[in-house]
């Protein structure tokens, strides 16, 4: 297996409270990887330490064959790894099309001097920002609302505007955290067809987190499963769905 990220051993802990607890496993380059488990397993807390927001208390992540175990989060966004949070994270007050200029940042070259100035490079690259936004806009259907501040968007459109901000930073690895909450049977249908869509459209590799497991055995190629901070099952839906201590711990009888 081509591995594009490596956990190894990683384990967090918050006082007295183990969330993550020795996990490791590989995401091979180009799958759709998924992350289950009951509530409080430690899904979030691995994503915040792949992505740099907790530090891990021991083991180690590799990307692409480097350790960004101590990396900061800017640090693995330049690198190439984006998130969406369980939480929605926009600038509620900042229009769809600004959202994802911001994003955008980590990746341009003019500084702020040349921005100030106006020169001509900062100009043709301004340009190419705005472009690229209204580009990812009309991936998920928001152009026409481009100039509109995001507050208002109803909690679907908020959550396709998340991943194309997060499409925005160029990223060949992209952790989903719960994009199919708060939707309806055919939302999610939807959003599973998108998925593999941006998948294909932008050579994606993706990890997500997600709790309608329907959703999860018909769009992923692998399954992990934590219960209480550990790894209790890895492989592949079908693996996965018959292995008895997902059963006991999650999906039931």
């Amino acid at each position: 297996m081509n591995a594009l990220l490596q956990v190894d051993g990683l384990t967090r802990r918050f006082g007295g409270l183990i969330a993550v607890n020795n996990v490791s496993f590989e995401v091979a380059t180009g799958e759709i990887f998924g992350l289950i488990g009951p509530n409080g397993a430690g899904k979030t807390t691995l994503f915040n330490l792949i992505t740099g927001l907790t530090p891990p208390s021991s083991g180690h992540l590799r990307y692409k064959g480097a350790d960004i175990t101590a990396a900061k989060p800017h640090q693995i966004a330049a690198r190439g790894i984006a998130r969406t949070f369980q939480n929605i994270r926009l600038f509620s007050g900042l229009s769809a099309l600004d959202n994802i200029r911001i994003a955008q940042h980590v990746h341009t070259h003019t500084g702020i001097l040349a921005g100030v100035l106006r020169t001509p490079a900062a100009r043709r690259e301004e340009q190419a920002v705005r472009e690229r936004a209204l580009e990812l806009l009309r991936l998920v259907h928001l152009e026409q609302r481009a100039d509109e501040a995001v507050g208002g968007f109803s909690y679907g459109d908020q959550r396709r505007l998340e991943i194309a901000r997060a499409l925005a930073l160029a990223p060949e690895l992209l952790l989903l955290d719960e994009p199919g909450a708060g939707m309806n049977t055919n939302e999610k249908a939807a959003l599973s067809d998108f998925i593999r869509h941006i998948r294909e459209q932008f050579n994606l590799t993706i990890v997500l987190i997600e709790h309608h497991v329907p959703l999860v055995m018909g769009l992923c190629d692998r399954i992990a499963v934590l219960n209480f901070g550990e790894l209790i099952a890895l492989g592949s839906p079908a693996q996965v769905q018959n292995d008895p201590a997902v059963i006991e711990a999650y999906l039931g009888e």
